[in-house]
């Protein structure tokens, strides 16, 4: 077999992938996929350039590490096949496969698996086209199940299982779940120190202070938790009466006529989460997860009836809960002074810097002294941010004549802004050029046209029922609803670049006509705007602090 230069063997990326939950339910091991691929490629007599994993990450997007690095590879050139174990190792949505593919077809390069079903040409490719939305139909016939299925247990009043009991009970197989008084102990402490008037900050100071174990089992509570255990409903004593409105006759029936109830909602939201990768100023990318949260009409919710403790009279929580929902932060909106760096400077361990201003007793009084402090600073996790706090006025003068001077070279602020261009384009996650980008994405949209025609034909020829029909066209529906998405994505990222493009040559003309001696004078509240054009970024550092944006280089300059 040749390569891709026409010598010697071909040269082959194995690809292996798998998310939690499927290793936890299927044993569906990085190493098994590996083992299988090497005696592929051994068979074959393929050259292995590198194994690349992804762990623990969702098929649902193409923002991954290992996949970052699989087309890095491809980009680089040299690869003539990427090969997985399955197709769907690649990506669970046809809509991205088809982008993969085409991708790696501008660099000479396939993508194979050990699954795949049809050949290159056309109908092979409608083939593996067809049996990508037939296995993405099946998994949503499966979901949709298992949704039903749930949903009718939690109509009947049953305990749907999830991976860990909600604090203060325990899944028992005869009741479904039970109290578990350790737990309702200190949910008592906690909703009397929140009638008393404490702030979900105060109560995690003092639960971390006596070494309580937060719900997951961690010495470290989260201010979010404190607040969701104090407004929860399954805590919340409601009468028999109230209870019955909100379940079925049958279910109302099984209660206790005297007793009260918590209530546990299922089916409240749609949630959906996705991984997203975007540039980290160091000349790499950062991952982190986004999820969105739909609210369902109130209509669909359904509630499932818990035991209450004695621990929590009514009384106490309806307290508990009134202090906890009038117990918010001010909104700011008179700053103590014009703070420059809000919302630029982070700390080294990546969290970002909020402010801080303290006042001090002095011999002409009172005197602020305004910092900048690392968010993790303030908390009571045990794995706080040890950074120092930074004295605001002495951090801004360095960060500024600093950036002042980088200023005086037109140049150098002309190429950075290219640069954050270009970032911007690749934050796509594609050699390609938008052009090409954007002409596979309308390809693929009308590639969903033809097959959503070719299934009406078999429907009209009696080949399938129009349920049948029904079910597949909405899997084909949701693709090109896909596409439709990730098409706007791209344009949207096109005019991001280009605006970014704009904004220098804007700034560009603006310091044409100031001398640098005007610029170095320029007011502090027209500082943080000349920052965010750079798209600035500041880091302390043990000498100084380090400095990304329009005018720095990917490894980071120093002030």
């Amino acid at each position: 077999m040749s390569g891709a230069d026409g010598h010697g063997a071909k040269r082959a990326v194995l690809y292996a992938r798998v998310s939690t939950e499927e290793q936890a339910k299927k044993g569906y091991s990085l190493a098994q996929q590996l083992e299988a691929l090497r005696e592929y490629a051994a068979r074959e007599g393929l050259e292995v350039l590198e194994e690349v994993s992804d762990a623990g990450q969702s098929g649902a997007s193409l923002e991954r590490p290992g996949m970052d690095r699989v087309r890095d590879l491809v980009a680089d050139g040299g690869v003539s096949v990427v090969l997985a174990q399955d197709r769907d190792r690649f990506s669970r949505e046809p809509a991205y496969a088809y982008l993969l593919r085409r991708e790696f077809e501008e660099h000479g390069c396939k993508i194979r698996a050990l699954n795949d079903r049809g050949d290159d040409s056309p109908e092979g490719q409608l083939t593996d086209g067809i049996l990508d939305q037939l296995a993405k139909y099946e998994r949503a016939k499966m979901a949709e199940r298992t949704r039903r299925g749930k949903l009718r247990k939690a109509r009947e009043g049953k305990i749907i299982g999830t991976h860990k009991a909600p604090y203060g009970f325990r899944y028992a197989e005869a009741a479904g779940i039970v109290l578990h008084d350790p737990e309702m102990a200190v949910l008592e402490r906690i909703f009397r120190w929140a009638a008393s008037g404490l702030g979900s900050r105060a109560i995690q100071g003092r639960l971390m202070r006596e070494g309580i174990p937060s719900p997951s089992g961690k010495p470290g509570w989260s201010k979010t938790t404190v607040k969701r255990l104090v407004l929860s409903d399954t805590y919340r004593p409601h009468t028999h009466e109230e209870v019955s409105r909100l379940v079925s006759p049958e279910v109302a029936a099984s209660l206790d006529p005297g007793g009260t109830y918590g209530v546990r909602w299922w089916n409240r939201s749609d949630q959906k989460g996705r991984q997203i990768s975007e540039p980290d100023g160091r000349g790499g990318r950062r991952y982190r997860k986004r999820t969105s949260y739909v609210l369902r009409d109130p209509g669909e919710w359904v509630a499932v009836p818990v035991p209450t403790s004695p621990r929590l009279p009514a009384g106490l929580v309806e307290r508990a809960r009134v202090a906890m929902a009038r117990n918010r932060a001010p909104e700011r909106k008179n700053l103590a002074r014009p703070w420059q760096l809000r919302g630029v400077l982070r700390c080294s361990c990546g969290s970002s810097m909020g402010t801080h201003t303290a006042t001090r007793q002095n011999a002409s009084g009172p005197k602020a002294y305004h910092y900048y402090r690392c968010n993790r600073n303030t908390s009571y996790m045990p794995h706080s941010c040890g950074q120092r706090m930074q004295r605001a006025e002495n951090v801004e003068e360095a960060i500024w004549a600093f950036v002042a001077g980088m200023l005086s070279d037109p140049e150098r602020v002309r190429a950075g802004f290219k640069r954050l261009a270009e970032q911007e384009r690749a934050a796509r996650r594609t050699r390609r050029s938008p052009d090409d980008e954007m002409k596979t994405w309308r390809e693929k949209i009308s590639e969903c046209a033809r097959m959503r025609a070719a299934y009406q034909d078999q429907q009209a020829a009696g080949l399938m029922t129009l349920a049948e029909l029904s079910d597949k066209l909405a899997g084909i529906d949701e693709t090109r609803r896909h596409s439709e998405a990730e098409l706007d994505a791209g344009r949207a990222s096109e005019d991001r670049a280009r605006g970014i493009e704009r904004d220098g040559e804007a700034l560009l003309r603006s310091l044409s006509e100031t001398t640098p001696e005007a610029i170095r004078a320029l007011p502090s509240e027209e500082r943080l705007g000349v920052y965010q054009r750079l798209s600035l970024e500041v880091s302390p550092a043990p000498e100084g602090y380090e400095v990304s944006g329009a005018f720095c280089a990917p490894e980071r300059s120093r002030s």
